[in-house]
């Protein structure tokens, strides 16, 4: 294989946005898009230069032009997509949040390993090159021993009740659209936590508005987190060490530019644009996964995704929230 054939899943905003970074990826392209709505799949296809449009999920999933599909269909349906193309041996970057559940994310990535399919969460964050920057400057110290994460994201969003950010039918509510941001980047930097304690606001339809997170690790290392869709915020993030601290610039999930701070020193800014739309870049990490016949990603592995999406599932449990499955069988 020196190509990858790509399938996108769901043609929605964020599906519109990553199909443009294909430009920018010589050695795959986007061949099929799949929609329960054949109007929807051919109105995504011509504007973006497909050439099939598929008007069921199972369609894509059994197409056999197709090696890798992009899932960019709402967070419970990612679920019955997922095992399906697993099982039809296709590649996968499945959006975020993975699941709305941990349980489901873990029957997924059972299913990815015991099939030997290379699938990873689409956290861009992680291959933006000011977080490589980010992350190399940890690990050579930079900063000293790592003891904290300190940071917020938030919109100020629609308030419509059948509005995606507030109807639990469709992964609603800011812990699976916002709050997995800042977590997944605390478990990137600090590891996977050893408390969870989330504080928070919900929603008559019972998804949750906003919350407060504090994220424990044994030896007292924290992560204090803010999310909200009532209240716009910068959306920085700090990383604080025994030798000076690095800003993320706003926004954190997808900078150009981080600021180290070592003690004693003037600060340092440091600028690794993006390139095209941000996506490129967990394109890249998919497409030479599956051309080298990897499994998981090294940069954002299943594991990382479980470790998450428990942490997420800690916090709905003490908001009170009950996120609703979707099912593990694909019915279109």
């Amino acid at each position: 294989m020196t190509s990858v054939r790509w399938g996108v899943v769901g043609p929605g905003r964020i599906a519109a946005k990553v199909v443009r970074d294909f430009v920018h990826m010589p050695d795959a392209e986007v061949v099929a898009v799949a929609s329960r709505s054949a109007e929807r799949a051919r109105a995504f296809a011509d504007a973006n230069g497909i050439v099939r449009a598929h008007d069921s999920y199972r369609a894509i999933v059994d197409d056999a032009d197709v090696d890798a599909l992009y899932i960019a269909t709402p967070h419970p349906q990612h679920r019955a997509v997922a095992l399906a193309a697993i099982k039809a041996g296709k590649a996968l970057l499945v959006e975020k949040a993975f699941t709305v559940t941990p349980a489901a994310t873990r029957e997924i990535a059972t299913a990815a390993r015991d099939a030997g399919v290379f699938v990873m969460e689409a956290m861009w964050t992680r291959f933006q090159p000011a977080i490589v920057r980010l992350r190399e400057l940890l690990a050579d110290g930079a900063i000293g021993e790592v003891r904290g994460v300190q940071g917020e994201l938030g919109v100020n969003a629609p308030t419509d009740p059948q509005d995606r950010f507030y109807n639990p039918a469709i992964g609603g509510g800011a812990l699976f659209d916002l709050t997995v941001y800042p977590v997944s980047f605390a478990q990137m930097v600090l590891g996977t936590p050893d408390t969870v304690v989330a504080h928070g606001v919900l929603a008559p339809s019972g998804v949750d508005v906003e919350e407060a997170v504090l994220l424990g690790w044994a030896d007292g290392r924290t992560a204090s987190l803010f999310t909200s869709l009532r209240c716009a915020t910068p959306g920085q993030m700090r990383v604080y060490g025994t030798e000076g601290w690095i800003d993320v610039l706003p926004r954190f999930h997808h900078p150009d530019a981080i600021v180290l701070h070592r003690t004693g020193r003037e600060p340092e800014e440091i600028m690794r644009p993006h390139t095209g739309g941000g996506y490129v870049h967990e394109l890249r990490e998919v497409t030479d996964g599956v051309l080298a016949g990897r499994t998981e990603s090294a940069v954002m592995p299943l594991a990382d995704t479980i470790a998450v999406q428990d942490a997420l599932g800690a916090m709905a449990d003490q908001l009170g929230m009950r996120p609703q499955e979707g099912p593990a069988e694909l019915d279109g």
